[in-house]
Order: C-alpha cells, then sequence, then structure tokens
C-alpha cells in the first residue's frame, strides 16, 4: 500500500514543479514580448507575480518537508527535498533581496547596466527543478 506521506509529497512536489515551470520558464521570458510591455512595467509584474509564487513555494515546500518528515522516506528522497527547499531558501534569503533592491533602482528612473544577479536567480530555478523532477521520482518508487 501507497503510504500517505509519500502521496501528499508527490502530489504537491508536482503541483510546485508545475508552478515553477509555468511562471518562472514561461509567463517571465514572455510578458516582455507583449505589445507595450515596458522593462519598468515588465518588472513591477514580475516583482508581483514572483513574490505570490515565492509565498506559495514556501508553503508547498514546508508541506513536503513535513510530509516527507512524518514518513520514512529513503534517501533517494530526502536528499532531493533539501536540494529543493535549500535551493528555494537560497533564492529567497540572496538572490531576491538583490534584484529587489535593483528593480527599485530601475522602478525610480536609473539607468543600471545589466546585473548576473537575474542569471543567479534562473540558475538557482533549473537547478530546482531538477530536484523537484528527482524528488517526485523518488516518491513514485515508494511502496
Amino acid at each position: 500500500m501507497y503510504p500517505t506521506w509519500a502521496a501528499v509529497a508527490v502530489a504537491v512536489t508536482f503541483v510546485w514543479l508545475g508552478m515553477v515551470l509555468a511562471i518562472s520558464f514561461l509567463e517571465a521570458p514572455l510578458k516582455f514580448r507583449a505589445p507595450g510591455v515596458t522593462i519598468p512595467i515588465g518588472l513591477g509584474i514580475g516583482r508581483l507575480v514572483f513574490q505570490a509564487l515565492n509565498l506559495v513555494e514556501a508553503v508547498l515546500a514546508v508541506v513536503v518537508v513535513a510530509s516527507v518528515a512524518a514518513g520514512h522516506p529513503p534517501g533517494r528522497v530526502v536528499g532531493p527535498v533539501a536540494a529543493a527547499a535549500a535551493l528555494l531558501l537560497a533564492q529567497l534569503l540572496v538572490v531576491r533581496p538583490r534584484l529587489n533592491r535593483r528593480s527599485d533602482r530601475v522602478l525610480s528612473g536609473e539607468d543600471l547596466p545589466r546585473s548576473r544577479d537575474h542569471l543567479y536567480y534562473v540558475a538557482l530555478e533549473a537547478a530546482k527543478v531538477a530536484a523537484l523532477i528527482a524528488l517526485g521520482i523518488g516518491l513514485f518508487t515508494i511502496g
């Protein structure tokens, strides 16, 4: 019989993965291609969208971690759960504040050179996607 903790964790993991893929890798780049969307407008939209995404991600991460902690997970689950949570924390505590400070400056009218901080966020996002896929696969093999 498939354990309840694993069923909850796998469902929440794939919801989390879907949200990240849809917003980070689909919505975010496409909004700047829409007619009339300037850099300041795109930044304003992006800040709102990613603030909401990150809040939901934090809740989903807590649910996944709590579900896994409630069970007897094998290492193939513990590693990816820890990686996904750590990557999210790095985004929220290290990269997002830097991006917010920069976007504040752009929105106030400063003309700044390109920054690598966005690339760091994208790299962490790609690694988080890989961790969530590994977690989902690991959870499917339980039972």
